[in-house]
């Protein structure tokens, strides 16, 4: 390497990780040291030298140019830009650009398929007379077929943030608070013909909130729509609700929001296969100094980072990488003394909810036989809520199918439904595993009945 004036620049083709790394160790710095310089843990500056986590922010690359002394251009950077009045003049940003929409890679196809077509037509039926005020059960969920009700549920989403919900009257700041946490309840508890009522609801009440200043509500309303999307697979309206959780979470200045909304982003890049922006987007925000020296919701809010970041790295193929960042969420669990938090924010962060993640991580790296492994260590009771015992049963039965262990898929799948009947009549998760099962042996009445239960067989 040469130098300019006292500082380093590299040899050429030098990439930045490989240059800290190199700098680091000519300093004799160890990793601890450097992130004690820069605000991130070892590991984190472990995974940059790597690349395991791209270096396109600006603000990071300053960072390490500044505690390694490195010149700016050392680091594809300009010179530190010109201060005025206290202010930085030049962009920074704190997440990387995500590429395009893939449109036609995301959507959806009804197709010519006569069966779904009745039941989108009975959807819209019951989706129109909700909307205009039809009698709801006593419990106050919407009267429909299970298995067209995430149809429904994202219809009548889709209804509010188009603003299509202009009867609705706002009530006092008071009574919606109790009815997010109620929305909340229906999500965790999956009375999703509940949650179709309230949550449109929700959104626009939020929106009419936003004159007077309450943004919260807004940020909370969409960070619920968003993680419901997702688990409906309706990526295209998932990426609005979550660019709308963003934006209001960053203009109410609450770390947890705004950590949460990044995190629904990087499912949803991941979704979308671009893993490389989806591990940048958790890890970037899961090392954000604002999710640092807090209290132990700041933490948890980190675990599910970084927990996020290693499903995207099994996705794509690295199973050290998951494995390695897995570990680094259930050492902050276990660090935070096993208690489930963030239950209504992120879904619940404890060492049982770190192992439920696992389970599924490990089956899409393509090893169900270490997914099953980790559900050996998972006590469903344990988990926080009806809707992460489904979801550990669902991903025990993913594993068993991909094993071809057809019997035990079934077993798993008739659990999840035990549990909690609505969420798996209406995930298109559990209708693929359903299809898949018809189609690959001999049929039995528990799995046709099933089958006809999750609207796959009429």
């Amino acid at each position: 390497m040469d130098t300019v004036g006292a500082r380093t620049v590299p040899a050429a083709g030098m990439d930045p990780g490989g240059l800290i790394r190199r700098t680091r160790k000519e300093q004799r710095l160890t990793l601890a040291q450097l992130g004690k310089l820069t605000g991130y843990s070892a590991a984190q500056v472990s995974r940059y030298e790597r690349g395991v986590s791209l270096l396109r922010d600006v603000v990071v690359l300053r960072r390490f140019a500044d505690a390694l002394d490195l010149a700016p251009q050392a680091l594809g950077l300009t010179p530190q830009p010109d201060v005025r009045h206290g202010h930085a003049i030049g962009p920074t940003t704190g997440y990387p650009c995500l590429p395009g929409p893939r449109v036609a890679g995301t959507a959806r196809k009804d197709g010519e398929d006569p069966v779904r077509r009745r039941q989108l037509l009975a959807n819209l039926a019951v989706t129109a007379a909700a909307a205009a005020g039809a009698p709801i059960l006593p419990g106050g969920s919407v009267p429909v077929d299970e298995a067209a009700l995430g149809e429904v549920l994202v219809g009548r989403v889709r209804d509010a943030m188009l603003g299509l919900h202009t009867h609705i009257a706002v009530p006092s700041a008071a009574a919606l608070s109790g009815d997010l946490a109620r929305s909340l309840t229906d999500f965790h508890t999956c009375r999703y013909s509940s949650l179709a009522l309230r949550l449109p609801r929700l959104i626009q009440a939020g929106h009419a909130r936003i004159a007077d200043g309450d943004v919260a509500l807004l940020a909370q309303s969409y960070l619920l729509a968003t993680r419901m999307l997702i688990k409906l697979d309706e990526q295209q309206l998932g990426w609005m609700a979550a660019d709308r959780a963003r934006q209001s979470a960053e203009a109410t200045g609450d770390p947890l929001l705004v950590a949460e909304a990044a995190r629904q982003l990087a499912v949803l890049a991941r979704k979308a296969g671009w893993h490389e922006q989806s591990m940048s987007i958790a890890l970037t925000a899961a090392d954000h100094p604002s999710l640092r020296g807090g209290g132990p919701a700041l933490a948890a809010e980190r675990g599910l980072l970084i927990q996020s970041a290693a499903y995207t790295a099994a996705r794509a193929g690295d199973t050290a990488g998951m494995r390695e960042l897995t570990d680094e969420a259930a050492a902050i669990a276990k660090e935070l003394g096993g208690t489930v938090l963030l239950r209504d924010h992120g879904g619940g962060f404890s060492p049982s909810t770190v192992q439920l993640h696992r389970i599924s991580a490990e089956n899409s790296a393509g090893d169900p036989s270490a997914a099953l492994a980790a559900a050996r260590d998972v006590a469903p009771a344990s988990l926080p809520s009806a809707e992460r015992r489904a979801r550990y049963y669902t991903d025990i039965a993913a594993a068993f199918g991909r094993w071809g262990r057809r019997d035990e898929c079934l077993r798993a799948l008739l659990a999840a439904e035990h549990h909690a009947p609505e969420e798996t009549h209406a995930r298109p998760a559990v209708k693929s595993l359903v299809s898949g099962l018809l189609v690959s042996g001999r049929t039995t009445t528990e799995l046709r009945g099933l089958a006809a239960r999750v609207g796959v067989l009429t």
